[in-house]
Parts: structure tokens; C-alpha cells; sequence
């Protein structure tokens, strides 16, 4: 079983946000709204929602660029629980960004509650279940499968099957309604790229 820390992954995620060049965190948002997108098609939404997850999904972190200030305004020597309250604090503030910007209020909840959990156990309400809204559902499984397929400064990007394990051990954080047909897109995916000989692991998913 593969241990993995998720708290220290938020921090970590939030060094790596500041530390990263700017096309990294561009190509992140990319990649979450393509595979977004792929799965509100799969769910049968209609094209209007559909276009609303694509946005959301590719502004989903813009909240981090605000919290940094917060995060690193300190000392280098903060404990991860305090940077842990500085850093839960970036999907609130990404709301606050895109409702200013006169985004839609669907585009604004989807990246308010990104990191729901279905269980309850996530931020920035604690939500629980279908009160999470259903484009934030989709989002969360979407951003973190993207964040473990992804090479950051502090490790190597994992592939896309052990990425889906480690979901999979999370999975009481999903909508099962929502994970089962990303599963079967990433697997799908998987199974093409190794019909064709495709040796590279990272997948490409497509609007």
C-alpha cells in the first residue's frame, strides 16, 4: 500500500504553485479542464455545463496566487498545520476572484468547493455528498489525478495506473457516481495508448 501524506501534498502543491514557471500551472489547469470536460460528456451533461467545468476547471487554482501572500509573507520556519490554515484558504479566494470578474455563479461554486470531499472531510465547508456541487465533484477527482500524474519539484510525476490506486484508497472522497465513469476514461485511454504502441505514460485527454 502506498503511504502518501496529504496535507504535506497541499503544502507541497502550494510551493510547487510559486516555485513552478507559469506554463506549468497554465498546462495543470489545461489538462483539468480537458479531462473535466471528458467526464461531464461521459455523465450526459448538457453542453452548457459542459463549457462552465471546462472554465472552472482551468481557473480552479487561481486562488493560490492570493493565499501566497499569506503563506509566504512568513516565516520560513512555520509549522505545515499553520501554512495548512494559509493554504485551505486559496478556493475561497479564487471564488472571490472569479465572482468579481462577473463569472457565472455554477463557475463560481465549482471552484469555491474544488476540494469537497464527499465524506465531509474536506474545506472550505465541509460539505457532505450531493450538497457538494456536482461540478465540484467532478472537478476533485479530476485535479488530483492530474496533480499525481504531474512531476513536481519534490518527486516524480506517478503513473497514470498507480495514480488511480491511490484514488482508489481514497475513494470515500469521491462520488462514486462521478469516479466510476473517470475510471473507465482513464482506463479507456490506457488501453488505446497501449493498442498503438504508445509508450509514454502521460495521457492526453481532449476537449
Amino acid at each position: 500500500m502506498i503511504e502518501v501524506d496529504r496535507d504535506d501534498i497541499e503544502v507541497d502543491e502550494m510551493s510547487a504553485y510559486l516555485t513552478e514557471d507559469l506554463k506549468t500551472e497554465i498546462a495543470h489547469g489545461i489538462e483539468v479542464s480537458r479531462l473535466a470536460g471528458m467526464l461531464a460528456r461521459e455523465l450526459k451533461l448538457d453542453p452548457e455545463f459542459c463549457h462552465d467545468i471546462e472554465v472552472a476547471g482551468m481557473l480552479h487554482d487561481i486562488g493560490k496566487l492570493r493565499a501566497s501572500t499569506y503563506l509566504y509573507g512568513g516565516d520560513d520556519d512555520t509549522l505545515n498545520v499553520e501554512k495548512m490554515r494559509y493554504v485551505r484558504l486559496h478556493a475561497g479566494l479564487g471564488y472571490e476572484v472569479v465572482k468579481a470578474e462577473g463569472y457565472s455563479d455554477r463557475v463560481c461554486e465549482m471552484i469555491l468547493h474544488h476540494h469537497e470531499n464527499y465524506d465531509g472531510t474536506g474545506y472550505p465547508d465541509n460539505l457532505v455528498g450531493d450538497a457538494i456541487p456536482l461540478g465540484a465533484r467532478v472537478l476533485r477527482v479530476c485535479d488530483v489525478f492530474v496533480a499525481l500524474t504531474s512531476d513536481r519539484p519534490y518527486r516524480k510525476a506517478f503513473d497514470s495506473k498507480t495514480a488511480v490506486e491511490l484514488l482508489i484508497e481514497e475513494v470515500r472522497h469521491f462520488d462514486m457516481k462521478v469516479f466510476l465513469p473517470f475510471q473507465s476514461i482513464v482506463y479507456d485511454e490506457i488501453e488505446r495508448k497501449e493498442l498503438e504502441g504508445d509508450t509514454q505514460d502521460k495521457l492526453v485527454f481532449h476537449a
